[in-house]
């Protein structure tokens, strides 16, 4: 049953000039005097293929009481997050309290669009179970025939959404569904869900268990059974993150069967077989179906997906007409409106607003107009690539106790940067971080990794991991605030299981911008293992920090088992030499002169991911765990390396 509701929203009257005269045959002036309302029906059940139906809210244009005749563009967002709640990132600069989404539908409503929310699959009222990511492909599509098949619907859905409503678009997007003319993903729409946001190198990203559980608090099935909420309430999170590993039924997710399911499914599946090709988590599957429409790619250096960003990009902006846009900022996950990540500044020009745009609606609203409205503002004309470059900043502490790191927005024509100077800098066992390859005979340097007590997690590309783990970027120094940090709290290179490789200060401003990777020659006395890589912008002893800054910049891992393929694991054989490649995700960062550029290689990251227990076990089943004797090789027959994507020093161009 559907509800319409009238909200009344006079003095908006100005921002419909035109539309009345257009539909109705009026003055646009005596249009621009008439009041308006904003219609609202709400909970229509659209009915998918399988009989499943999900609630859908459709807001549009309305006058004296009436929806206005004619057909208008649609807007559309998919979401598991409610259709009716407030959207944590629909912020401005200005206004920092977050909208709810009729005021957001009110804003593109008033300038001519229909405006659309769904809940996704076994989410607030809508019908079916929850199996986070994967039925949102063909549901995507099934609401966009609907959606065309509407009399108010002139044929053109531009769709948008962040994070999950990201992924959302992209699901839908890989069915080439029918009407789909802009799309706009924010933080999300997955190339590839086993190397960036689910799982990473073989590792399980842990986000997707903090996440499972605060969202099952909102599972229609458990929020309707009190014994259930009573369950999930008495869990402590941080209590079973100190007490892995777990077992199937006898997790934190485990009053929430639907949810544990889903996340022992993502966690149990290492190997790169069916399940990772699925519809809605591998986009790169399917990028010849691959709907062909004017779309942008946003994330950020401190976010889960710049690397689906980069990734989709290539791919897509190389097929398709397009056009294909690149966004890239230096926040952490959804948080535009922020200058800062962690406990780093990037200065007043990092946001969106007065940047990029007046704000994020009026950067979204362009989009729209011109790809479903064809008005000529502009924007075909605007750089592929807009990327934010850290650094450059005073590196004093500002008013707000964070690193003063600057950073600027530059537009470059395409990604990678095609001026990139992809340079190997070599680890040397004295800890020298430089070009020059090793010498001859130069002894390896190993390691003891034992499982009971990783490297823990310091930033990163983290989300929705509160109150276990948090994003952005700090200074590499253990303290009270990270999960699994002790007294006395030293820096992460005084860990004996952290091998760390640096630069002399720089004479001279050195530019990394682009993927990083790292060439390891390794060895292990345990079947499988895990190496980590993380690259770092160390600053100087100052007044401010008088031991330093180790600022985190990015990171990778990789599971020594898929070495060879990530489709057949194999494991280690005592004695045996591998080579391996630890990929991080794509970041901006200026070096400055005095700064050096560091390197810690390690073998956990805990708890932005899982902890090889070094055994071998099925993953997400090992229930005992070894301590492994890790090696890294640096001599010139196997010689472990870093590379650095450096942007030569050029005449820069605004964004």
């Amino acid at each position: 049953m559907s509800h319409p509701l009238h909200l009344t929203r006079r003095g908006f009257a100005a921002l419909l000039t035109g539309l009345g005269a257009a539909v109705a045959g009026r003055d646009p002036a005596e249009a621009a005097e008439t009041p308006y309302d904003v219609s609202l029906t709400s909970d229509v059940m659209v009915r998918m293929r399988d009989g499943v139906r999900l609630a859908t809210d459709i807001y549009r244009p309305t006058r004296d009481g009436r929806p206005l005749p004619g057909r208008f563009p649609v807007i559309l967002e998919r979401t598991p997050y409610g259709k009716t709640t407030p959207s944590r990132s629909e912020i401005d600069v200005r206004d920092p309290v977050a909208k709810n989404r009729a005021e957001v539908a009110r804003f593109f409503v008033s300038r001519g669009y229909v405006v659309v929310y769904q809940d996704c699959r076994g989410r607030y009222k809508s019908e079916g179970e929850f199996v986070k990511y994967l039925s949102d492909g063909l549901d995507g599509y099934d609401t966009c025939a609907w959606i065309v098949a509407q009399p108010w619907c002139d044929g053109k859905i531009g769709t948008m959404g962040l994070s999950y409503a990201a992924h959302t678009q992209g699901a839908l997007a890989c069915t080439n569904p029918p009407g789909v003319a802009a799309m706009f993903l924010d933080s999300g729409g997955f190339a590839n869900a086993y190397q960036d946001g689910v799982r990473q190198g073989g590792a399980f990203e842990l986000k997707q268990v903090t996440w499972a559980y605060q969202a099952a608090f909102e599972s229609p099935t458990v929020a309707n059974d009190p014994v259930k909420v009573k369950a999930l309430r008495a869990i402590d999170i941080k209590g079973w993150f100190a007490r892995m590993p777990w077992k199937r039924g006898h997790s934190p997710m485990s009053p929430a069967p639907e949810y544990e399911n889903y996340v022992y499914d993502q966690w149990e599946h290492g190997s790169f077989g069916p399940f990772w090709k699925q519809l809605g988590i591998y986009a790169q599957g399917y990028y010849d179906p691959f709907r062909d429409a004017p779309m942008v790619f946003m994330s950020s250096w401190y976010d889960p997906y710049p690397r689906s960003a980069t990734d989709n990009y290539i791919a897509l902006s190389r097929r398709k007409k397009g056009p294909v846009r690149l966004i890239l900022g230096p926040w952490t996950h959804g948080d535009r409106t922020r200058t800062y990540a962690g406990d780093v500044d990037f200065g007043p020009a990092a946001t969106i607003d007065g940047n990029l745009a007046p704000d994020f609606l009026s950067l979204r609203l362009r989009f729209f107009d011109t790809w479903l409205k064809g008005e000529r503002n502009g924007v075909p004309a605007e750089p592929a690539v807009r990327l934010f470059v850290m650094g450059g900043g005073s590196g004093r502490r500002n008013a707000q106790g964070r690193l003063d790191h600057g950073g600027r927005w530059r537009a470059e024509a395409d990604w990678p940067i095609p001026d990139t100077r992809n340079t190997a800098f070599h680890l040397h066992g004295d800890g020298r971080l430089t070009p020059d390859p090793q010498a001859a005979g130069a002894r390896p340097l190993s390691y003891d990794f034992d499982p009971a007590h990783p490297v823990p997690s310091i930033g990163g590309t983290i989300t929705s991991g509160e109150p276990v783990m948090r994003g952005g970027a700090y200074d590499q120094r253990e303290g009270p605030r990270v999960f699994g940090c002790v007294e006395p709290y030293l820096p992460l290179a005084a860990r004996p299981d952290v091998l760390v490789f640096e630069t002399e200060p720089l004479t001279a401003d050195v530019e990394v911008t682009g993927p990083v990777e790292a060439m390891l020659w390794i060895a292990s006395d345990r079947p499988d293992t895990d190496f980590t890589l993380k690259l770092i912008d160390v600053y100087p002893p100052s007044e401010d920090y008088p031991d330093g800054f180790a600022m985190n910049l990015t990171d990778g891992i990789m599971r020594v088992r898929y070495r060879h393929s990530w489709e057949q694991p194999e494991m280690l054989k005592p004695g045996e030499v591998a080579q391996i490649k630890v990929a991080a995700f794509p970041t901006s960062n200026l070096f400055k002169k005095g700064h050096r550029i560091r390197v810690d290689i390690s073998s956990s990251n805990f708890p932005h991911f899982d902890v090889n227990p070094n055994t071998g076990a099925p993953e997400g089943q090992g229930l005992t765990r070894q301590i492994a004797r890790n090696t890294v090789f640096l001599d010139k027959d196997r010689p472990s390396h870093v590379i650095l994507p450096i942007i030569p020093a050029r005449k820069d161009h605004a964004a």
